[in-house]
């Protein structure tokens, strides 16, 4: 059996994508169900979050495997194969493993750096292991991964150079500014009170927002979440500077009204449907400031219906002329020739328009001067006007004579300048399937920052200074799972080989005391002593030293050797295999009571399997 992943995120997918496929909690159910009921897969486990859905398996044949996972995504994500196949990447063996350890160290996030992985990581063998999909191979190296993602940030600095996406949305929303500057004073409303909203309540709260509100569709959550708030950052300041949060929670009946007093919104919930559309936000606005709410023009040169009339009625027309009226502006030409009156006066021109004649040199226009001359009709209210144009084509190619050019004159058409107002509203969309409508964004007055903005501003961020010790750590880690990996597939065959020496050693021990029926309990004892010593001498040495070489690249057929050469029913192998699969599954059961690295509030303290993993 070998590792294999099949996945996408947002490096390979676009957030329209993402977003289409994201799977509900009882969609990932279904689909671990699936996976392990389908032939090729023995194990399965679901890492879904708003950057990524990623399944893997312990799979027996690589091809039937990469059909079917990917069959099996496109199947319960509502995404066609055909259309999802482009998006998806795949992971098999070591390449599976080095992909997912990267993942688990922040190093393929949106945010280089970030520890909300971990959690979620967490959260996904958590549900592997309720469901029993998750056997030896994932238990090990869900295990493992989290260890990983935890040395990573403890041995270098890539927690002080990555952000939570929290923080980098703040920032986004801010302009670039300070987040905590930016933030302090400001009212807050925080939709939903699963980890990513209980981190962006964290969050809010230390900037020193003025009043924090949790609305959540479960009101006890909300309430327990304001009440951890209250409890940590609503004390009394001791200092100026001090954090004072009014911090309490509402039903999502009130969000309407809470809108029209926040300042700044967050959410992250796990809704299929808008939270927040774009009707509801504008009533917000227009509450807030008394006035409809206004949409932002298509363009900055049309910022407003109003008045941009009256800018552009008194100027020509600007496209490329026709026979039937051509635009060109004779008084910019320069010369004596094209000054006179006779051109001054010209108020035609059809010589195939302006952009006919625009480049022409000298010889070029006196042939249109000719063709002009031959009889060229002016069709506008039927009048031939042959003697006016063959002036103004003389004037030209004089000017063109002297300019090497034909003159031409663009009057640069006056933009009209509407005033923005500043944001009244800043938005936070952090969930996926997105929360907020994403037509809100043609409110003036409201600015929104969502998934699919936040990808295309981490496009650009600096990477991390500890990024590349972070991959030798990577790396390290892969090495050392491989050798482990190959070392505990021998463990099975070498346990039946101790247990058959010691049914042969019993089984000689029991014919003694048929033969020498007067020994006495010390005796036998001594015996039977003796016997299991120098069985087990005999198979110290190449018991250790098969696992060593097992663990080597290329040590996987000393199993077999092993089987072989000491004839060990396979059947007995594979119970001890199986055997060794349910005291993992039971002991890995502890997992739920540890705490990777998430020992501050404002990490992750908050969080609840429940809701997740939507970050």
């Amino acid at each position: 059996m070998s590792l294999l992943v099949v996945g996408l995120s947002h490096r390979s997918a676009p957030v329209s994508v993402l977003e289409r496929a994201a799977l509900s909690a009882d969609a990932q159910i279904k689909l671990l169900q699936d996976t392990v009921a389908a032939e090729p897969a023995a194990e399965a486990a679901v890492l879904a979050t708003c950057n990524r859905i990623e399944l893997y398996a312990d799979v027996d044949k690589f091809h039937a495997g990469v059909a079917e996972l990917s069959t099996l995504l496109a199947q319960h994500s509502g995404v066609g194969l055909e259309e999802l196949t482009p998006y998806l990447y795949v992971h098999y063996e070591d390449r599976a493993v080095h992909h997912f350890f990267s993942v688990a160290c922040g190093l393929d996030s949106m945010v280089v750096g970030e520890g909300q992985i971990l959690g979620q990581i967490k959260d996904a063998l958590a549900t592997a292991q309720e469901l029993h999909t998750a056997g030896r191979l994932l238990n090990d190296l869900f295990q493992q991964a989290l260890r990983v993602g935890k040395r990573a940030h403890s041995e270098t600095g890539i927690d002080r150079a990555g952000q939570s996406l929290v923080t980098f949305g703040l920032e986004q929303l801010s302009s670039g500014a300070p987040a905590d500057a930016w933030l302090k004073g400001k009212r807050a409303l925080v939709i939903g009170a699963g980890s990513m909203s209980s981190l962006a309540a964290a969050t809010l709260a230390r900037a020193g927002v003025a009043e924090l509100v949790v609305a959540n569709r479960t009101f006890d959550r909300a309430e327990r979440l304001a009440a951890l708030l209250a409890e940590q950052y609503g004390q009394r300041p001791a200092e100026p500077d001090d954090v004072d949060v009014l911090a309490r929670a509402v039903p999502m009946e009130s969000v309407p009204d809470e809108l029209t007093r926040a300042d700044v919104v967050v959410s992250c919930t796990g809704a299929t449907g808008l939270v927040l559309t774009a009707d509801l936000v504008a009533e917000a606005v227009e509450g807030r400031t008394g006035a409809p709410a206004v949409e932002r023009a298509a363009d900055s040169g049309s910022d407003s219906d109003s008045g941009s009339g009256s800018v552009r009625s008194g100027l020509p027309p600007t496209s490329v002329g026709s026979e039937d009226g051509c635009p060109l502006d004779l008084s910019a030409a320069q010369g004596s020739a094209v000054q006179g009156s006779a051109v001054q006066g010209a108020s035609g021109f059809s010589v195939m328009g302006e952009a006919a004649v625009a480049g022409m040199d000298a010889a070029t226009l006196e042939q249109h001067a000719a063709w002009v001359d031959n009889g060229t009709v002016d069709r506008r209210e039927g009048r031939r006007t042959p003697e006016i144009d063959t002036d103004a084509v003389a004037a030209l190619a004089a000017a063109a004579a002297t300019l090497g050019r034909v003159p031409e004159r663009r009057r640069p058409e006056p933009v009209a300048d509407v005033p923005r107002p500043l944001p009244v509203l800043s938005l936070l969309d952090l969930a996926m399937p997105r929360d907020i409508d994403a037509a809100v964004h043609r409110l003036l007055g409201v600015r929104l920052v969502d998934i699919e903005s936040l990808a295309e501003a981490s496009a650009d961020a600096p990477m991390a200074a500890d990024v590349d010790q972070v991959r030798r750590i990577v790396s390290d880690e892969v090495a050392a799972f491989d050798a482990a990996q190959r070392a505990a597939h021998i463990t099975p065959t070498v346990v039946a080989l101790r247990a058959m020496a010691a049914d042969v050693v019993a089984s000689e021990i029991a014919r003694l005391d048929g033969r020498l029926p007067g020994l006495d309990d010390k005796q036998r004892g001594e015996i039977t002593q003796t016997v299991r010593r120098v069985v087990d001498k005999l198979l110290h040495a190449p018991t250790v030293r098969v696992k060593q070489l097992a663990a080597e690249p290329g040590g996987a057929g000393y199993a077999d050797a092993l089987r072989t050469l000491f004839d060990l029913d396979a059947e007995t192998v594979a119970a001890v295999s199986r055997a060794d699969d349910d005291s993992r599954d039971h002991n890995s059961a502890a997992l739920g009571g540890l705490d990777f690295g998430r020992e501050n509030f404002d990490s992750n303290n908050f969080e609840s399997a429940e809701n997740r993993g939507r970050a």
